[in-house]
């Protein structure tokens, strides 16, 4: 089988050498494509307005400077085209991606660019403490837990056109209680925090925040899978159409 891995924290973030290691418990054909820098919150951003440097650094192993949908990209379409994955795993992600996250999200994004190509595709994220580690996220949850996540995924059919989002919980191994099936939650952030400061030379700067979250979710959803310290595992799809909708709106132009 063979792998392709990528993230969006770039090609030197510690969560990426993580999952290095575990893919090469399940295969001993792995290939890394990422972003040459950080590129969280990238969402599907794709680069249009200026050229793409591609550098290989080992065998196997190259960095983009893009974005991680850039990377996925540059993977099957150049570097791997004459032997394309078999599964593309993006991740492991410094950080949730849960509920609404899922469309900002660099990491879930290579997925769903993986997911377009018909290729099955999984995102893995470490949540972590709310005030935030910086480089110290403790990434025991998903190292512990994450070939046993897997392992069933990677054995089952994907349907077309979707993929899997997978968030460990902030627990030491031991306390994770095991993995849920999960819906997708939805939670209201409130007003958008934005942080105002100067810089050294005068001009104002704004640095987007998060407010205070209000949890809205439903029933079993990852939010909660999450908060009672379970795996949450995710399948999302790429069709967007809201059917309900349809006959609805169709009215409108009879």
């Amino acid at each position: 089988m063979r792998i392709l891995l990528t993230n969006d924290d770039g090609v030197n973030a510690s969560g990426l050498k993580l999952l290095e290691r575990i893919a090469a418990t399940l295969s001993d054909d792995i290939w890394t494509v990422a972003p040459a820098e950080e590129q969280s919150g990238a969402g599907h951003s794709l680069t249009l307005t200026r050229p793409l440097r591609l550098r290989r650094l080992a065998e196997r192993r190259y960095c983009v400077t893009g974005t991680p949908t850039d990377s996925v990209m540059m993977a099957i379409a150049h570097i791997m085209k004459d032997t394309p994955p078999d599964l593309i795993l993006s991740g492991i992600n410094r950080g949730a991606n849960l509920a609404e996250d899922v469309t900002y999200s660099g990491t879930v994004s290579a997925a769903m660019e993986g997911a377009l190509a018909g290729i099955p595709s999984i995102a893995l994220s470490q949540v972590y403490a709310r005030e935030g580690m910086g480089d110290t996220v403790p990434f025991a949850a998903a190292e512990a837990w994450a070939a046993k996540v897997l392992a069933p995924l990677i054995a089952e059919p994907m349907p077309p056109r979707t993929l899997v989002n997978i968030n460990f919980p902030a627990l030491p191994p031991e306390q994770v209680k095991g993995v849920r099936v999960v819906r997708q939650g939805l939670r209201d952030y409130g007003r958008l925090r934005i942080v105002e400061g100067r810089d050294p030379r005068g001009y104002d700067y704004y640095w987007f925040g998060l407010a205070p979250m209000i949890e809205t979710a439903a029933h079993a959803t990852d939010l909660e899978a999450i908060r009672d310290g379970y795996v949450s595992v995710t399948p999302l799809h790429l069709d967007m159409t809201h059917e309900a909708s349809l006959a609805r709106l169709a009215e409108a132009w009879r």
